[in-house]
């Protein structure tokens, strides 16, 4: 495995993108919008001048990792990737269109991956003639820092594809953990019911936000607390996900509470829109 095509330019795309390069791989970063192709690769280069000034990579490092980076607006450009990892919104429509549109451009051999946070990747694979070789890898953000990586089976992923997604994950100097195909994998799983419990407890007036945050981090000695963490996830995301699991396990216990959805309707949806839990200014 030597070139990678990473389709989405946000976020968690720019991030995958850069440690793969920085990992001694070939990449091209896709997006369909340039405005948002040229802002993921300028922070890519923001992000490494950082490392270079604090010392964790070299200047030479820095300009090795942009080399390796091709920006890329076309999908055509998979003909040329042994492996193709999606990072685009969080919908099963849209990412059923994309990997459609791929598995007719890329090779034979080229693995498809979906950095999806909780979609089933059996359901994504069946848009495909090549399901053995559709697999979930759910990078962690920010991908530079976070070291998991959850590499998702779906129901016809083959052995071969679980193990050279496995392999290449350790070469990005990331830890794997196997995980089968269920709505939320494991970390949302856990994580969102726990939000989702917070804004209940703070629904029904058991206590304020910031004091509900400082048990979580003082008592549980969690970094950030559950409120907080929700606002730099995005308002809209954790109700997207809570929504998920609600359908794919049709339990009540994961019923998103109906303050989540007030702060969505208001557009309150976190640090990304200045308001959510807390105020940004």
């Amino acid at each position: 495995m030597k070139t990678v095509m990473v389709i989405g330019a946000g976020q968690m795309g720019a991030g995958i993108a850069q440690v793969c390069a920085q990992s001694g791989f070939n990449v091209y970063l896709n997006d369909m919008n340039e405005a948002a192709l040229e802002k993921g690769m300028k922070n890519i280069e923001k992000l490494l001048a950082r490392a270079v000034d604090k010392g964790r990579i070299t200047d030479k490092e820095k300009v090795d990792t942009l080399t390796r980076l091709t920006p890329s607006s076309s999908f055509q450009d998979a003909k040329n990737c042994d492996l193709v990892i999606e990072a685009v919104v969080e919908n099963m429509d849209v990412k059923t269109s994309v990997f459609k549109q791929l598995d007719e451009i890329a090779p034979a051999h080229t693995i498809l991956a979906s950095n999806t946070s909780s979609l089933p990747i059996t359901e994504i694979a069946s848009a495909t003639s090549r399901p053995e070789q559709v697999i979930g890898m759910h990078f962690m953000n920010p991908v530079p820092v976070m070291k998991l990586v959850e590499i998702i089976r779906g129901l016809q992923t083959s052995n071969e594809t679980y193990q050279a997604i496995e392999d290449m994950t350790h070469k990005l100097s990331k830890t794997p953990v196997e995980v089968n195909d269920f709505p939320g994998f494991v970390s949302n799983r856990i994580l969102m019911p726990m939000i989702n419990e917070a804004i209940y407890t703070l629904y029904e007036g058991v206590a304020s936000v910031e004091d509900i945050d400082t048990v979580m981090k003082l008592g549980m000695n969690h970094p950030m607390g559950p409120l907080q963490l929700a606002d730099f996830i995005g308002l809209d995301t954790c109700l997207y996900i809570m929504e998920v699991l609600h359908e794919g396990f049709g339990d009540s216990k994961y019923r998103p509470c109906p303050l989540l959805r007030k702060y969505v309707k208001a557009g309150w949806l976190g640090k990304k829109t200045g308001r959510g839990f807390y105020r940004y200014d």
